[in-house]
Parts: C-alpha cells; sequence; structure tokens
C-alpha cells in the first residue's frame, strides 16, 4: 500500500490529469463544450454524535470544501445517530447531531442518507419520516434510487442500499442491542436485493454508484461474506463504478475487479485500519470524501478533519480499469 505522503499531490496536478481524462481544458474550473458540466458532492459515514469536537471539526472541514467545489448534494452513509439512532421525528439528536452542526449554506443541500446498524437501534422508519419535515434531508425509503435529474448530475444514477437486514441477521451483539431499547427489527434481504438487481439492470446512466452502510471489503471489520455473496456480484454486472460505505471509522479506497470501494466512515471518530489486496489508501483518521464527477472520470479525494486532502485518485469510467 502506498502511504498518504505519497498521495499528496498538488490539487493543481490532480485537477489537470482529470481534465485530460475527461478531454476537458486544465484549469481551475472545468471547460464547457459538449461535455457534462462536472459535478460536486461530499460522503460523510459515522457521525451523529451531538455535535462533539471531532463531529464538529469535520463539519467544518465538509463546510469548506463543499464552498471550494460548489458541492450539489451530500451523501450519508449510514450510522448517522449514535449510540442508538433516534427515537422518533422530534428527537433532540436531529437537532444536536444534525440541524445545529451542518449549518453552513454549502451544506444546506440535499443528504440523501442509508441506514447503518446503530440507526436500527433505534426507530429506522423515524428517519424516513423526517424526509416530509426537513428541506434537506433525504431518505424517502430503506432502500432507494436518486436519479441524475434529481441530483444536479445527468450522468449518475444513485443507488441507496439498506444493508443491517443483509449484515446483521445473524448478529447476536446487534439483536441485543436492539431488546435492551425495547424492540426486534426484523427486515427481510431478498425483496432488496430483487429491487437492486432490477434498478441496476434499467439504469442507462453512464456513471452509477451504489451507496451502503457495511463495507463489502475492509481493513478494519473484515470483508462481509453475506454482502460479497448478494451484492458484489451485482456490481460487477451492472457497470457499477464505486460502491461507497461507512462503518469502518476510518478512509480507504480498495479496488478489486472493475468496482472501487470507497469508505468515508469517519464523521466523527476512527479507528485502526490495515491494508488488504486491492487497498489503494487507508487511514484512521477523522475525516469524509469529496468527489467531482466528469464525462469520463471521477475524482475522489479524502480530506481530514483540519481540511487537508490526505489522498486524491482519478477513477475512470470505462470497464477496463486500471
Amino acid at each position: 500500500m502506498d502511504n498518504a505522503a505519497g498521495f499528496l499531490a498538488p490539487r493543481r496536478a490532480v485537477l489537470a490529469g482529470l481534465a485530460g481524462l475527461v478531454g476537458l481544458a486544465a484549469a481551475p474550473a472545468f471547460a464547457a463544450g459538449r461535455a457534462t458540466a462536472p459535478s460536486a458532492f461530499l460522503a460523510v459515514g459515522d457521525w451523529g454524535q451531538n455535535g462533539a469536537p471531532v463531529q464538529s471539526a469535520v463539519a467544518r472541514a465538509m463546510t469548506g470544501a463543499a464552498r471550494e467545489l460548489a458541492s450539489g448534494f451530500v451523501i450519508s452513509a449510514g450510522d448517522n445517530f449514535y449510540p442508538g439512532g433516534v427515537k422518533s421525528v422530534a428527537d433532540r439528536h436531529w437537532k444536536e447531531s444534525f440541524e445545529a452542526v451542518y449549518t453552513d449554506a454549502a451544506l444546506q443541500t440535499p443528504w440523501y442518507a442509508a441506514l447503518g446498524n446503530h440507526d436500527y437501534r433505534g426507530d429506522p422508519q423515524a428517519q424516513v419520516d423526517y424526509t416530509r419535515l426537513s428541506r434537506r434531508w433525504r431518505m424517502p425509503s430503506r432502500y432507494y434510487k436518486v436519479p441524475g435529474g434529481q441530483l444536479g448530475a445527468p450522468n449518475l444514477d444513485l443507488f441507496v442500499i439498506d444493508t443491517a437486514p443483509m449484515v446483521d441477521v445473524g448478529s447476536i451483539d446487534e439483536r441485543v442491542q436492539q431488546l435492551v431499547r425495547g424492540h426486534w427489527w426484523s427486515e427481510r434481504a431478498g425483496p432488496q436485493l430483487a429491487w437492486l438487481r432490477g434498478a441496476l439492470a434499467a439504469s442507462q446512466a453512464p456513471w452509477k454508484i451504489v451507496v451502503g452502510h457495511h463495507p463489502i471489503y475492509s481493513g478494519a471489520h473484515g470483508d462481509s461474506p453475506v454482502l460479497l455473496a448478494k451484492v458484489a456480484p451485482l456490481l460487477e454486472a451492472f457497470g457499477v463504478q464505486a460502491y461507497i460505505n461507512g462503518h469502518d471509522h476510518d478512509l480507504q479506497h480498495i479496488r478489486r475487479g472493475r468496482v472501487d470501494y470507497i469508505c468515508t466512515g469517519a464523521g466523527s471518530e476512527s479507528n485502526r485500519v490495515e491494508a488488504i489486496p486491492g487497498t489503494r489508501f487507508c487511514v484512521g483518521r477523522p475525516g469524509f470524501a469529496a468527489f467531482r464527477l466528469a464525462d469520463e472520470a471521477m475524482e475522489l479525494q479524502f480530506r481530514d478533519l483540519t481540511g487537508q486532502t490526505v489522498y486524491s485518485a482519478i477513477l475512470p469510467r470505462s470497464a477496463g480499469r486500471a
């Protein structure tokens, strides 16, 4: 694995490389022309800790990135509220962990959220229901598709899945955590997997990104056998370029086959992580991911809680990914 220092490329050089890949002029901004105007967005997971110092620092860094890149939306990769989700749409977590933390105008954009295992320790339906009350929270159901027209990125379809019913179905710890809070959530994974297959098959978007809370490949919690068996083959079969997840409290970029697996689960704390086969980068440091998407390539950046870019990579759209 290359270390962080090896990827501290000057931003001008990174943008020049991306511009070259997409056939646009290298400049502080992407050139217009016939190409689709680049779209920028952020992704963060595992963040909701009542505005604690690390969460607030990451929020400030996200503000700087959102302003700089003109981010159009935010992806939330689950475990949105610690330690036990939210109890209702009136839970104080909504204000203390979300509304009062990500306050800058640059972050008043749609937040497309996935559910995580900690969210299932509360009432996951409350996070769906909050969509009707919020100007920016977006979780129309526990799994859903967002077409490019809604994203402001016409070349992208976004698919948000609910991995907890797949991964945690046999987890004694998760069941205990739910029971001590007075409930037991039971969701069937079969209908969701059928939906995902059909939605990916029907998508005509050049770019497809799938978001789920749990990692498929991981240098922290370890690979997920069930997601390897049931989700990874769909990503490969239907030309998904990237899978974005949280759960691991770190930043990871892993490439296996034709898919880039991007972990951004360090929104409020960080833990140890190790390189595994396919690892392009990993670091146990609080932070988030930032993206710029053009027709033929996507720039990935990991930024830490100070706003520093600790890793940059250019991800090509084509199936023959280097």
